[in-house]
């Protein structure tokens, strides 16, 4: 049901029951002020974190096989985003596809918490590094299945968290206007300071203490998440599915080429299909002005019946239709940039676990530091700059200038975290070096260098995501029109899987080419001592530069909205039906 016009929802009553998490994850008897789709986060972010480590430790895997599962399956959660918006925009919405995708996440982690409690369900557990028996094929079909039901939750929870979040501010008032600007940062700071603490303690029970345990609690959350999501249902603004993109966007395209020979002329005008929705209807725009002719009236006898809708939409889309698209290719250019920045956030959640295993790791005689509490180094060092940020540096600009005032531009902030990558990767290489050397004079397979040496290229990690993630998401979603939202959202997640592939790609391309003729390759196997990581490394940051170099010379001119069609212009419409004259 329509509900953007009742004042008594929306706003910020219904965004902490969908974004914060933090007390009902590690003090459940005090207080529970939560959400769904943090949960999610919960539990598949204690996945990734220590994924690497659980199938390392727990199935045996070496190093390219594990490598290739991890990237593979978190990049299939992200690129099921498109699967999730697509059912939220044409069928269901957006808060049914959260409900049925938290229930699909919670399904995947009660089998995740199974392997780890039933020892038949996994390989002999392996003391010696070098030869472990691998896991069977069936109990690899049940891990597969256990990651292929939280990716599934992840594709719908992902997309429509975010836009439902956006829904929730009515956009069409100073008030939730303002409350949006500031909502993204937010929204990324709430899940990180939420994850910090919660993670603190499931990383170090999944690590140090049992498995099966450190599963059961992000399951417990997700089955908290459903129950609390839907007491917080009489707050939230629900809007109504409105059609999926996807079909017009290949609507359009087939319009556009059976319309290509016809010349771009002014004694045609355009189809503008009245909608039932409450949201404005886009202006026409100046870019891709081929596409245009997929809303050419070129006969309204044929192409218009008697009430002036387009008889056949293959062949007449509207313009909305036609702006649609054109939101989309227009954002491609930032969008690939982006790939190249999460490409090396990629790196912090496999190899740099890896690193991690086979460095000195113990304070005192004996406590571990778990490898996955490094991720949490990258989160706090996000929290960190957004509060600085959005509490500190954006709070005083206002009060100076009494006005709202962001001198760090969309631009600027997607530049510096491109260095930011160079940095990192760079940074990365020189204390791989420094490890392996130390590894190797000391004939060990652990190094006696501390784990400390490799909290640099996780706070650089961090900061990437601090500029260049929480840009690229603000940009995505206000690029779009609120009625393609969960498409913006779905992007935003389909860039992380991209750069999760393209990760995967590259290291099965650098082992197999330094593998040729017999040679020892640079990636691969159980020893990392035995790699050349440090090389690899280098490539990444090599990539970065040309990131920084294409960005400055091609995207950053697509970062500012499209020049709108002048008033003369403007579309007529049909005064029957919606069709253009």
């Amino acid at each position: 049901m329509e509900t953007q016009s009742t004042t008594n929802k929306g706003g910020w009553k219904s965004i902490k029951y969908i974004i914060e998490c933090l007390l009902a994850s590690i003090i459940i008897t005090v207080v529970v002020v939560s959400g769904n789709e943090s949960f999610e986060k919960l539990a598949s972010v204690s996945l990734v974190m220590n994924m690497t480590f659980y199938l390392r430790s727990n199935y045996n895997m070496n190093g390219i096989f594990l490598i290739n599962v991890v990237t593979i399956w978190t990049g299939t959660s992200n690129i099921s985003s498109l699967a999730g918006a697509y059912l939220s925009d044409a069928y269901i919405g957006k808060f049914l596809t959260l409900f049925f995708a938290s229930i699909a996440s919670l399904l995947g982690m009660g089998m995740m918490t199974l392997t780890a409690g039933v020892p038949h369900l996994r390989p002999p557990k392996c003391n010696d590094q070098l030869n472990c028996v691998q896991p069977e094929m069936w109990q690899l079909g049940l891990l597969y299945a256990a990651l292929g039901l939280l990716s599934l939750g992840a594709g719908g929870l992902r997309p429509c968290g975010i836009a439902f979040g956006a829904d929730q501010f009515d956009t069409t008032t100073t008030k939730g206007r303002k409350q949006l600007q500031s909502f993204f940062n937010w929204w990324y700071l709430s899940f990180t300071v939420a994850l910090i603490v919660a993670l603190t303690g499931v990383v170090y029970i999944q690590t140090n203490i049992s498995w099966m345990i450190g599963f059961a609690i992000p399951t417990a959350c997700l089955l908290s998440s459903v129950v609390i999501f839907l007491i917080g249902r009489h707050t939230y603004v629900i809007k109504k599915p409105e059609g999926s993109v996807f079909s017009d966007i290949a609507e359009v395209i087939v319009a556009s080429i059976r319309k290509r020979r016809i010349p771009y002329e002014s004694k045609y005008s355009f189809y503008q299909e009245k909608s039932g929705s409450k949201n404005p209807n886009l202006a026409r725009t100046h870019r891709f002005k081929c596409l245009d002719k997929a809303a050419m009236i070129v006969d309204p006898t044929s192409e218009l019946n008697a009430n002036g809708v387009a008889k056949n939409r293959w062949r007449l889309c509207s313009m909305q239709q036609v702006e649609h698209l054109k939101c989309i290719i227009g954002i491609l250019p930032i969008w690939v940039s982006g790939v190249g920045c999460m490409l090396v956030i990629d790196q912090q959640s496999t190899f740099g676990i890896l690193q991690a295993i086979q460095m000195n790791r113990t304070i005192g005689s004996k406590f571990k530091i778990p490898p996955g509490w490094l991720s949490e180094t990258a989160m706090i060092t996000l929290s960190i700059w957004i509060f600085i940020y959005e509490g500190i540096y954006v709070l005083t600009l206002k009060k100076i200038f009494k006005r709202e005032a962001r001198l760090l531009t969309m631009a600027m902030r997607v530049r510096i975290g491109i260095i930011m990558s160079i940095f990192c990767m760079v940074t990365a290489g020189i204390i791989e070096r420094k490890r392996r050397n130390s590894a190797i004079n000391n004939h060990s397979y652990v190094a006696p260098m501390h784990i400390w040496w490799i909290i640099p290229q996780f706070v650089l990690s961090g900061l990437i995501e601090a500029f260049d993630n929480v840009a690229m998401m603000e940009f995505f979603t206000t690029r779009m029109p609120e009625s393609m939202r969960t498409m913006a959202g779905a992007i935003f997640f389909v860039t992380l899987s991209i750069s999760s592939y393209l990760n995967s790609l590259i290291v099965n391309i650098i082992h197999k080419l330094t593998g040729m003729n017999g040679r020892t390759p640079w990636l691969g196997g159980h020893d990392l001592n035995e790699n050349r990581l440090d090389y690899y490394y280098y490539i990444i940051a090599g990539l970065g530069v040309l990131n920084l170099i294409y960005f400055t010379l091609v995207g950053s001119k697509y970062v500012t909205p499209a020049k709108v069609i002048g008033v003369e212009e403007k579309l007529k419409q049909v005064e029957d039906g919606g069709g253009g004259v």
